[in-house]
């Protein structure tokens, strides 16, 4: 349990910074934060802050899917947007594309990584991925397809709302489901990612259930 405890939170910090790490680079806000920030900018808040109201905004649209709620689900809410605004003020802002450009991708990698890192977990997804993962389960779809329609959802609410949309969202749209399927399989964590709830029963358990 404590192991999954470090890789939980140490995947929901991860996923902070990498959000930030995204935005600063200024070449395109991931999907997610295209739509905080959009909010952010009317409300006046920190995108951090907007980050864990949507969160928990996002847990009404598991009832349709019946996806549980675990203590990772309500650590995500909260743990990623206090990273987010803690890594924030020691990134550049906007820098010159040479940094820029490295910035973001090394986010877009870095948040494929968290994710697949704190859902393997198996303490519950966030709301986001919880959302992500119950739709896999429910349709059979890969997490690629799943993954992508969501961002692309999202991305487009957020810029009605006025979000920053540029390379870095699409670039973000379509290679962090694919990545995320990567790192869960090099990981062996795919089951997990892909809404398998037989993916947390403990060893011992599954080789009694085969007796």
């Amino acid at each position: 349990m404590l192991k999954r405890l470090l890789a939980l939170f140490a995947g929901l910090v991860l996923y902070g910074a990498s959000m930030s790490m995204i935005l600063h680079a200024g070449l395109g806000n991931i999907p997610w934060d295209v739509l905080h920030q959009g909010i952010a900018d009317h409300l006046g808040l920190s995108v951090g802050t907007v980050s864990i109201i949507v969160g928990t905004v996002v847990l009404l649209a598991w009832l349709p899917i019946r996806q549980r709620p675990g203590v990772g689900t309500v650590a995500n809410v909260i743990v990623i947007g206090l990273a987010f605004d803690a890594v924030s003020p020691y990134l550049p802002d906007r820098p010159a594309l040479l940094i820029a450009v490295p910035m973001m991708v090394g986010g877009i990698v870095l948040n494929a990584f968290a994710t697949a890192l704190y859902i393997g977990a198996r303490l519950g997804p966030g709301p986001r991925d919880g959302l992500m993962t119950g739709v896999v389960a429910r349709t059979g779809w890969s997490v690629r397809v799943v993954r992508t329609v969501l961002e692309i959802t999202v991305v487009a609410i957020g810029f009605i709302l006025g979000g920053t949309f540029g390379i870095g969202t699409v670039l973000y749209a379509f290679g962090v489901g694919p990545l995320i399927q990567w790192f869960a399989r090099v990981m062996h964590v795919d089951r997990a990612v892909a809404g398998d709830v037989r993916a947390a029963a403990p060893a011992n358990r599954v080789a009694e259930s085969n007796h």
